[in-house]
């Protein structure tokens, strides 16, 4: 599924650009991209997600105690 930013009526490239990256970072393709450029072992991902649900963790234990 392509993305496409059409550009509106006096619209500079600036901000297609801007609304193209946005709607990129939305659907998180780039991030996508980017984790399957190399292979990522079944143990070494599984480490990587325990480490994010470790610090988010952290920081909701963080925030409740205010």
């Amino acid at each position: 599924m392509p993305v496409d930013v059409t550009i509106r009526k006096n619209e500079t490239i600036d901000k297609a650009l801007r609304r193209l990256k946005k709607k990129l970072d939305r659907e998180s393709i780039l991030h996508d991209v980017r984790a399957k450029r190399y292979f990522e072992k079944p143990c070494e991902k599984r480490r990587r997600l325990k480490k994010v649900a470790v610090f988010t963790n952290m920081l909701r234990r963080k925030y409740e105690n205010m």
